[in-house]
């Protein structure tokens, strides 16, 4: 319920969003007409449709992608002629004559039908605005496209998009009737309700005009950040707190837990057959564990705070090990890459992982823990029973305190303990918390936020795209010849670019080679030189690196003042694909 309730704020709080500018027009162009026959029905259209082209996305529906192509030109073109017929009304009746019953119903006869007519009018003209509203996603959308990933799409699902299009179009409602107290001022003061009819057409027409040409994403990119996606962000963080089902990596990472002196009862260590396939061990079972303690980690290989907690879980496997602990890694994937086992298997042996991995592709053992996060820690006494449990990153004393005492009441004295520090290196070192001001971002256009570039995204298909002129923090833009897919972008041509204004002292990026396989060579620069002595673990001095296998690059380790800085990565040659910047 919580997810349902922070949704509708969220959508809400859009109206204050640049990107809803564009349709903004659209709306104003009926103010003027009665709200319960005229603007309640546009706004129920406006927020059905919305709710409709997302819902179909989250559902992961084959041609989901060419659907809302098709259906924002109609919607276009819906929307012009409506303009048309308010700015030229003798054009309008001209053509109503070889038009079809639908055009007819939709312009010529709005003002002299029924009120059947004219509702249905108006709900057809607010679909066509949700259309193009519907890529004006925050992050409270990305909360729920993960959930849907996650979990499947459901009625929650469906509950939340459906109360983020109500909050948006509650918020328009209500700048709907500003609008109208102001234009029915200006008609008794001026009389020029004519003249104010026809300027809401042309603007109308002018509207559709730059969303067609894409003019409309060029002027937004030159309004700095969006001022909706902080309060969303906001509201994201109170998911957090609730523990509603989303990725934590973001929101968790130094989630503390109080260690209570004796550790709760939380229940029973779930079945563990739903594993794909185990690495490091024959198959285990609840049964199998019985007498020893478990530590259950949930993780995929390529997330930057799960490879963080992975120095914690090598200490206390060789530390405990013969005192009858046991860690289980549960890989459950997130990019479609990490469901490839023979990726699972290199990433272990080059990040060290000797303990037993299940690999949960089907995420069965994820839902039988009813687990929401990467990372995420069950600890299980030798009576099978879940008795501390940790979200995110930290919280490693204690959970560390938990292991001990549970191993102690299992009949294995622990000596007196000094708490011992753990170091790791490369993309498994600690990060800077004080210093991070930028958070996750996907490039795939199912999550992307922060996109600068000129150009509107042509999802799917090779397109051209290039730089603002200036680049806000936090926001990010391509350059050169891509193809933006769901879950990544994948330059078409050499000398493709990405670049990204951020704020940490790590920067890391998810890559994977060509599909074929080939390894991609890139060039990285910050602030238009050469990393030097702040070059991630991953590339050389000189900014150069190679995409060998699909995985996260440390590409950036500031070594002096932590500052806003612009990173650019260009691929020196074509087929590489680019997932999510992660910071530390």
């Amino acid at each position: 319920m919580s997810l349902i309730v922070i949704a509708f704020l969220g959508g809400v709080f859009t109206v204050l969003s640049p990107c809803i500018l564009p349709v903004v027009p659209f709306v104003f162009a009926r103010s003027d007409r009665p709200f319960a026959t005229e603007r309640l029905p546009l706004f129920a259209g406006l927020a059905g449709a919305f709710a409709l082209v997302t819902g179909i996305g989250v559902a992961g529906l084959a041609g989901a992608a060419q659907l809302n192509q098709y259906g924002r030109w109609i919607a276009l073109a819906t929307l012009a002629l409506f303009g048309a017929a308010l700015l030229l009304p003798s054009l309008a009746e001209r053509l109503t004559r070889p038009l079809s019953a639908l055009a007819d119903r939709i312009v010529a006869r709005s003002q002299t039908q029924g009120t059947t007519r004219r509702i249905a009018s108006s709900i057809l003209l607010g679909a066509a605005t949700g259309l193009l509203w519907a890529p004006c996603a925050g992050p409270i959308l990305g909360v729920i496209f993960t959930g849907a990933a996650l979990h499947g799409a459901n009625w929650h699902t469906a509950a939340a998009l459906a109360a983020y299009a109500v909050g948006a179009a509650s918020s328009l409602a209500i700048a709907s009737s500003l609008g109208k107290r102001a234009l029915d001022r200006v008609k008794r003061t001026l009389g020029v309700g004519e003249h104010v009819r026809r300027a809401m057409g042309a603007l109308v027409v002018l509207s559709v005009a730059a969303i067609a040409t894409g003019l409309d994403t060029r002027l937004l990119a030159l309004i700095p950040g969006t001022p909706t996606n902080g309060i969303e962000s906001r509201l994201v963080g109170v998911l957090n707190a609730k523990h509603t089902p989303h990725d934590a990596r973001p929101g968790a990472r130094m989630m503390r837990v109080s260690m209570p002196s004796t550790l709760p009862v939380q229940g029973r260590l779930p079945s563990l057959d739903g594993a794909t396939t185990w690495l490091n061990t024959a198959p285990l079972s609840a049964d199998a564990l019985r007498g020893k303690v478990v530590v259950v980690n949930f993780w995929t290989y390529s997330c930057i705070n799960c490879l963080r907690t992975l120095p914690y879980l090598r200490t206390w496997s060789q530390r405990y090990r013969d005192d009858g602990l046991v860690v289980i890694g549960v890989h459950t994937p997130e990019f479609g890459f990490e469901r490839d086992t023979g990726n699972v298997k290199r990433a272990l042996a080059n990040l060290n992982i000797g303990y037993p991995v299940a690999v949960d592709n089907a995420y069965d053992i994820w839902r039988a823990f009813g687990n929401q996060y990467w990372p995420a820690f069950y600890i299980v006494d030798a009576q099978g029973r879940v008795r501390f449990h940790h979200f995110g990153e930290g919280g490693y004393r204690e959970a560390e305190d938990a292991i001990r005492q549970l191993l102690a009441d299992n009949g294995k004295p622990m000596p007196s303990h000094d708490a011992q520090t753990v170091q790791g290196s490369g993309t498994q070192a600690a990060a800077d918390p004080a210093n991070i001001g930028s958070d996750e971002t996907y490039v795939g256009y199912a999550q992307a936020q922060g996109f600068a570039s000129p150009q509107r995204v042509k999802r799917d298909t090779v397109d051209t795209y290039s730089l603002p002129a200036q680049l806000p923090l936090n926001d990010w833009a391509l350059s050169g010849k891509w193809n933006v897919g769901a879950e990544s972008a994948v330059p078409a041509a050499a000398q493709a670019r990405i670049a990204f204004r951020f704020h940490a002292r790590d920067l890391h990026l998810v890559l994977a080679p060509s599909t074929d396989g080939k390894p991609v060579r890139f060039r990285v620069t910050i602030d238009g030189a050469a990393p030097g002595a702040s070059h991630g673990a991953d590339i050389a001095a000189d900014g150069t690196g190679v995409v060998t296998n699909a995985r996260l690059y440390q590409l950036v380790r500031q070594s002096g003042a932590v500052e806003d800085r612009t990173f650019e990565i260009e691929f020196l040659d074509p087929g590489a694909q680019a997932y999510s910047f992660t910071f530390g």
